[in-house]
């Protein structure tokens, strides 16, 4: 924003034109009782709106009721978070949940005298860039609380610029939507026929072989306690590096200091990692196959790396047919649940029957995968360049907005 203000604006803050409330803290009092009531937390406050995926209940009696229960047209924003750009992050209680409350994860604002969505915006906005951030107290975590949203400052036009700028920022925010949606709606078909072509290349009657005989090594990950998000430190996957057919470069943290005998644990390219444990049963066996580039790097415990013997089975093909069909059937098969984890262990994933097609032919059907995750890979770079473009592109017209600058626009490329 900037300091000069427009005419007919006036400078305020949030605790001048909202009421401002903290949820109430959560504590072990409140575990049980004769009221218990659903209440949102801040993991329930999202970029896109109110997720209601999880949530919790506690005790509030008829007093607590009064003072933390929702009415629709609340703003509820995050009051911490470990990443500026987060604190504040806000959404708009539509009442989905009848006599739903709020803890002390986050704040409550009820706008007075002002356009609620002028300040939804306003607030996503300063959340966005990273100012409510930087109000905030704290090192590690950054608090806003109810004092710092209480004097933030706002900008505050007339109330009919107010409605002119609330419109004018969801058409630009609609037209950039529909472009990320049409790539994202590439990108999932794209999924969809890749899956398809792996499931119809691996699905043949061939011999099939145990694991074991077809590997020259199998062996669990290093444990490392609380890696480093950043370097220095030895770079090690983290568990969600490995998706069906895909590992992800980039999603490494870092040790330090680095682990006895680390060497040991570096993957190779060729090597084949799978998932050992995860939350998510549809991981749980995944596999995926070391590039050149990701050679180097440390393997975690909770991920399995296998050596291949490459004068049977080729590694792409190995990946790609426990990926789909009776492969992956044969996975699922073997899974074990684990005080609310599912996992799989060396010894059944060494049992796991390998289809054994001729050479030739498992060139040939990798060749084929290769080409298509070639297409699909240009898609997702489109679409994660589109993301940033997109990202700067929202901030600059937020940030022209609360300026007064911001003509209203139209998807067919026509500002008014």
């Amino acid at each position: 924003m900037t300091d000069d203000l427009s005419p007919g604006w006036v400078r305020a803050t949030i605790g001048d034109i909202a009421d401002v409330q903290l949820g109430r803290q959560r504590s072990p009092q409140h575990h049980s009782g004769r009221h218990m009531r659903p209440y949102l937390r801040a993991a329930n406050v999202t970029w896109n709106g109110i997720s209601l995926d999880d949530v919790k209940e506690m005790n509030f009696d008829d007093s607590d009721f009064e003072t933390y229960r929702l009415e629709p047209g609340d703003l509820l924003l995050n009051e911490a978070s470990g990443s500026p750009n987060e604190v504040g992050k806000p959404a708009i209680w539509q009442g989905e949940i009848e006599d739903c409350c709020f803890q002390n994860t986050l704040l409550r604002l009820r706008a007075r005298g002002i356009d609620r969505d002028y300040l939804y915006w306003y607030c996503f906005y300063s959340a966005l860039t990273g100012r409510f951030g930087a109000a905030g107290r704290g090192v590690n975590i950054r608090h806003l609380g109810k004092r710092g949203l209480t004097r933030f400052p706002i900008a505050v036009p007339p109330r009919t610029e107010q409605s002119r700028i609330v419109t004018a920022i969801e058409e630009h925010f609609s037209c950039l939507d529909a472009v990320e949606a049409a790539l994202l709606a590439a990108q999932q078909k794209a999924d969809v026929l890749l899956r398809a072509m792996v499931g119809e290349v691996c699905r043949g009657a061939w011999e099939t072989v145990p694991l074991t005989e077809v590997i020259t090594s199998l062996r669990n990950g290093v444990f490392v306690s609380r890696p480093a998000p950043e370097p220095p430190g030895r770079p090690i996957y983290r568990i969600s590096a490995v998706r069906p057919l895909r590992l992800r470069l980039d999603d490494v943290r870092y040790a330090r200091p680095e682990p006895k005998g680390a060497d040991d644990y570096a993957v190779n390219s060729g090597d084949v990692l799978f998932t050992r444990y995860s939350g998510n049963p549809s991981y749980v066996g995944a596999a995926a196959v070391v590039p050149d580039a990701g050679s180097g790097v440390l393997h975690p415990d909770k991920l399995i790396r296998v050596v291949v013997d490459r004068a049977q089975v080729l590694p792409e093909w190995l990946a790609a047919y426990v990926s789909v069909g009776e492969g992956r059937r044969q996975i699922e098969m073997r899974l074990k649940t684990t005080a609310g984890q599912v996992g799989i262990s060396g010894s059944r994933l060494k049992s796991v029957p390998v289809a054994m097609p001729p050479f030739d032919y498992q060139r040939s059907a990798v060749a084929r995968i290769v080409g298509v995750m070639a297409d699909q890979e240009g898609i997702e770079k489109q679409l994660t360049t589109l993301r940033g473009k997109s990202s700067a592109l929202r901030r600059s017209i937020l940030a022209s907005a609360f300026a007064g600058l911001l003509p209203p626009w139209h998807c067919d490329g026509n500002s008014t």
